[in-house]
């Protein structure tokens, strides 16, 4: 339990940075709780008992970072405190204290230990549900029962895949000859826990769309899911050598495999393998492992292998720690998104995002846009119960870009899957045919670009004068191909056409820098 505190508090800010799925957290959390109900009822309807929670954690301490991941860190190391009591329990003292050490080492609990998202608590409930489980074999009483149930409800409630976990223990349970009055019991309770979470599942299975992002199994986590089963599974081989009316392997394999094995199956005709979703499969791996470690040991006490061994293990771990710690170990960065914002825009700039979703993105902080005009923006998050806002139809954005000669727009980054619908295209193609770039800055996760009217080129070449050489930049300074607006080589019809054009609105129509 030290341990994976210490390891959570090792780096917590992450040099001062918060993904989108954090973002989401902390702005649903600083929401009043009718507001949370309200918004879940369109989006993230599975996640609105755990940002019901951080509300009240954020309204007890307040704070910022530290209070959005402590409760993880807490929740993770009380995960830790369950392995080991399941290894001594099962195994004994060393095996439990060796799983227990394993345990937040794994490179997955690492990153969501320092994460503001409910899967940390979802582990540490399924853990200590376990843990009863095991108690309740042994002592089969009502008040046992009743707490295995009440621990794997809020388990589900927090995420609804915990309910795989249930269908572990299930296993465990048959495979280990249990008798039946256990049995029973048991099907009683995982029936009482399902009809608990059947309304949320109905009332969630609106919201499937959701996750449509999720396509085949990543590579990475599909590969590190395959190899802690492989490695499960060979510590598995050996005899234990304990009597017990639970086998460790019969506990910590089911729930180590089926849980991600349930999902990849599904992954044909609906793809949701995610390693976060069964993040408390590491448990089973733990548990494994740790024994593992505990019986070579036994076998070989004074061994150097041994020794080498882990030391080997310990520094091929440190590289992934410490990328764990970077911003750039997730998909983005809202806080260096809306910093970039800030330094791009000036009073008075438009604000547009591709798509309108990224919106989120500088939410949790309205002082990056405090001073820009979200042009396609009708009604704000939190007056429509809406993660994003609501904005304006189609057919109305490209008047209300227009009225802006200078607009900031928050992009995905290069080679990103783009939102295509009517006004996603609106945007864009009224930012192609009216403006030009005048300059991107990159940001994990995202790029933020300046645009600004062409046909402010054209002001800047009236007012140059006539057969100047050389290229006339719109920040008013020569050179910069990228900022390159017109040469001083245009006609004088259409230059006097301009200068009429410019005295009827000069202060709009006024050169415009590229840099704010």
């Amino acid at each position: 339990m030290t341990v994976t505190f210490t390891l959570g508090l090792w780096g917590i800010r992450r040099q001062n940075s918060m993904w989108g799925d954090e973002s989401v957290t902390y702005q649903l959390a600083h929401r009043d709780l009718t507001q949370i109900w309200r918004t879940a009822q369109h989006v993230d309807l599975v996640h609105a008992f755990y940002y019901a929670i951080m509300h009240e954690i954020y309204g007890l301490v307040g704070g910022g970072l530290l209070t959005l991941r402590l409760p993880s860190v807490l929740a993770m190391s009380v995960a830790a405190a369950g392995v080991g009591l399941l290894g001594l329990r099962l195994t004994g003292p060393r095996a439990g204290l060796l799983a227990g050490l394993v345990f937040p080492l794994v490179p997955q609990i690492q990153r969501y230990t320092q994460e503001g998202r409910s899967y940390a608590m979802v582990c540490a409930l399924v853990t200590w549900a376990t843990y009863v489980l095991v108690a309740c074999v042994v002592r089969h009483t009502r008040w046992w029962w009743t707490a295995y149930g009440s621990t794997m409800l809020l388990a589900c409630l927090l995420h609804e895949f915990a309910v795989l976990a249930l269908a572990a223990h299930g296993i465990t349970l048959l495979v280990s000859g249990i008798p039946r009055p256990v049995l029973r019991a048991w099907s009683v309770t995982a029936a009482c826990i399902v009809a608990g979470l059947l309304p949320l599942a109905i009332r969630s299975s609106g919201e499937s769309g959701q996750v449509s992002w999720i396509a085949w199994p990543d590579p990475v986590q599909f590969l590190g899911f395959l190899a802690m089963v492989i490695v499960g599974m060979k510590c598995a081989r050996r005899p234990m050598n304990v009597s017990a009316p639970i086998q460790l392997p019969a506990l910590a394999l089911p729930i180590l495999v089926l849980p991600g094995l349930l999902l990849l199956l599904l992954s044909p005709g609906k793809p949701l393998f995610v390693d976060r979703y069964v993040l408390y499969s590491s448990i089973g791996f733990a548990l494994l492992l740790g024994t593992g470690i505990d019986r070579f040991h036994r076998q070989q006490p004074s061994s150097r292998i041994s020794w080498v061994a882990a030391l080997a293990v310990l520094a091929a771990l440190l590289p992934p720690s410490l990328y764990l710690r970077m911003p750039q170990s997730r998909h983005d960065d809202v806080i260096a998104i809306g910093n970039a914002v800030r330094h791009a825009g000036r009073p008075g700039d438009g604000l547009l995002y591709l798509p309108g979703r990224h919106r989120v993105w500088t939410g949790a902080n309205p002082e990056d846009t405090r001073f820009l005009t979200d042009l396609a923006l009708v009604q704000v998050p939190t007056s429509s119960n809406t993660l994003a806002g609501i904005e304006l139809p189609a057919q109305d954005i490209p008047a209300r870009i227009l009225k802006f000669s200078r607009i900031v727009a928050v992009r995905d980054p290069e080679g990103a899957h783009s939102d295509t619908n009517s006004q996603e295209e609106a945007k864009t193609r009224t930012l192609k045919r009216y403006f030009r770039e005048c300059g991107t800055t990159r940001v994990t996760g995202a790029r933020i670009t300046v645009y600004v009217r062409k046909v402010q080129s054209a002001v800047v070449a009236a007012r140059a004068p006539y057969g100047e050489a050389g290229k006339v930049a719109l920040c008013g300074r020569r050179g910069p191909a990228d900022c390159t607006v017109v040469r001083g080589s245009f006609c004088r019809a259409a230059g006097a056409s301009l200068r009429r054009r410019v005295q009827l609105s000069d202060a709009r129509r006024r050169s415009t820098p590229c840099n704010g």
